[in-house]
């Protein structure tokens, strides 16, 4: 017989029941689509330069702005969560990346296109936590790992999708159908949501921080844009002052301690932006440091593997997406099995392998030339996201199940901009590398070598060998916060 928990939506004995689960998948159908978007933009950067007559550096803003208004909005979702119903931040989100798609697609010129991408960003910024949240909130402890390993699809099946996508359109059509296939996706998530959605979880009344969410701006925004620049300055071959990227660095420090140390005093009266209490729990703490070294590992390489096949090998950008796609299927179609040996077995026993077989193939990957066969890359990146896929379902559970559900929303905040934060550091010191290596090595402007692929490899694979020790002593929390609660 069914019964009902703090979420008011029935649950069963045995799992999550038809309207819980409604409401998982279409979040996941939305969290999908927004990262899609998220990924197509790269791949049309040299088309958009000549369709609308615009510089190397504004046609980077294209992606720089998008970055920024993720690392600003993300922070912020902890706090939104709490303050409103899970239906509102739902059809706001979904409203705001529909429009912001409208506008891309519509768009006559440079500055109505920015404009289009800041809007979008601003909801595919709310979608990752809102998924998170709603599913540690609805889905019961024993099959969180099997629920978790279907957000690894979303997570590693998007970002190598929308390049192959991306490229495909721009071979056969124009860029604006990068936009013209997500629009009609978004708008039935945004109806299915409209129909379907139902709210979970607990609201409070605490007021909003507005020094927070300035501080948060110019901490977490600043520093995402240093790292993006360089990268930006990196890829675009370009020589520009390192002050702007100074400056934006500095800026994002200082503004993001003073931040912490504002959420540090809030939180004894329940009224913080984002609640840094989350990190008392050791093992969500290791498990974000584990989650960030990932990401900047992942990061890095997927948007290095590329450039690599495509300026040393001479490929376009579809057949260099169609050599990540083998490894991106493997690593979203092992989601939901890895998710059932994390419910049974816990962590170690995927996290450990995962990170020896992540760490060996970034060391293959340090191996690279410029008549590497293209099938051993394929396979090399395959294995790699094997690798990766042990590790990612394991830690998104075992991190957000180490706290109490009033800390969900917090903790999704935290994983969210961990990952933006580290993403952006891992593109960014990857490409930086490949470029000063190949320009070392003789490589004009904008171009690049295998040398240069072999040390940006290079840093990453150092990078991951405190994956391998971090492994085994993150654990799978005791049938969960909650659970034991309602033991006592």
């Amino acid at each position: 017989m069914a019964d009902t928990d703090l979420t008011g939506i029935p649950r069963t004995a045995t799992g999550i029941d038809r309207d819980a689960g409604r409401v998982i998948w279409l979040l996941l159908a939305a969290a999908f689509v927004a990262i899609l978007n998220e990924t197509t933009m790269g791949v049309a950067i040299p088309h958009l330069i000549g369709d609308l007559g615009i510089t190397g550096v504004q046609a980077q803003w294209l992606t720089t702005a998008f970055m920024l208004t993720m690392a600003v909005v993300i922070p912020v979702t902890g706090f939104l969560l709490r303050r409103f119903t899970t239906r509102a931040v739902f059809l706001a989100a979904m409203s705001l990346f529909s429009l912001g798609t409208l506008l891309a697609l519509l768009s006559p010129g440079f500055g109505m296109l920015l404009v289009a991408r800041v809007v979008q960003a601003s909801g595919t910024a709310i979608m990752m936590p809102l998924l998170m949240t709603t599913l540690m909130t609805v889905v019961p402890p024993a099959s969180r790992g099997r629920m978790m390993g279907r957000v690894s699809i979303v997570m590693s099946l998007a970002p190598a999708i929308g390049p192959t996508l991306s490229g495909f359109l721009l071979n056969t059509l124009s860029w604006r159908w990068n936009f013209a296939v997500v629009l009609p996706i978004a708008l039935i998530a945004l109806a299915g949501g409209a129909r379907w959605m139902r709210n979970v979880g607990e609201r409070t009344r605490a007021p909003i921080d507005v020094p927070s969410i300035v501080l948060s701006g110019f901490g977490f925004g600043g520093l995402v844009y240093g790292l993006s620049q360089i990268g930006a300055t990196s890829q675009s071959g370009q020589t520009l002052s390192p002050v702007p990227m100074i400056v934006s660095l500095a800026i994002g420090v200082v503004a993001l301690a003073v931040f912490l140390w504002r959420q540090v005093r809030l939180q004894r009266a329940d009224d913080a932006l984002l609640d840094v209490r989350v990190f008392a729990s050791p093992n969500f703490s290791l498990s974000i440091a584990q989650m960030a070294v990932l990401s900047f590992a992942f990061f890095g390489a997927i948007t290095v593997l590329p450039l690599y096949l495509q300026k040393v090998h001479g490929l376009d950008p579809l057949s260099s997406g169609l050599i990540l796609l083998p490894g991106a299927l493997a690593m979203g179609l092992g989601g939901p099995p890895i998710g059932r040996v994390y419910d049974r077995w816990g962590t170690r026993v995927l996290l450990v392998p995962g990170s020896v077989i992540a760490a060996g193939a970034l060391w293959v990957y340090t191996t690279l030339t410029d008549t590497t066969p293209i099938w051993l890359i394929a396979v090399v990146q395959t294995v790699l996201s094997i690798g990766l896929a042990l590790s990612f379902t394991p830690l998104f559970t075992a991190s957000l199940a180490s706290l109490t559900p009033r800390f969900y929303s917090y903790g999704s905040a935290v994983l969210g901009t961990v990952q933006q934060v580290a993403g952006a550091a891992g593109i960014a010191v990857m490409v930086a590398v490949f470029s000063a290596v190949s320009a070392a090595q003789g490589a004009a402007p904008g171009e690049f070598t295998a040398g240069g692929a072999q040390t940006a490899f290079l840093v990453a694979a150092v990078v991951s060998l405190p994956l391998i020790a971090g492994a085994a002593f993150i654990r799978k929390p005791a049938d969960d916060v909650e659970d034991a609660a309602d033991r006592l």
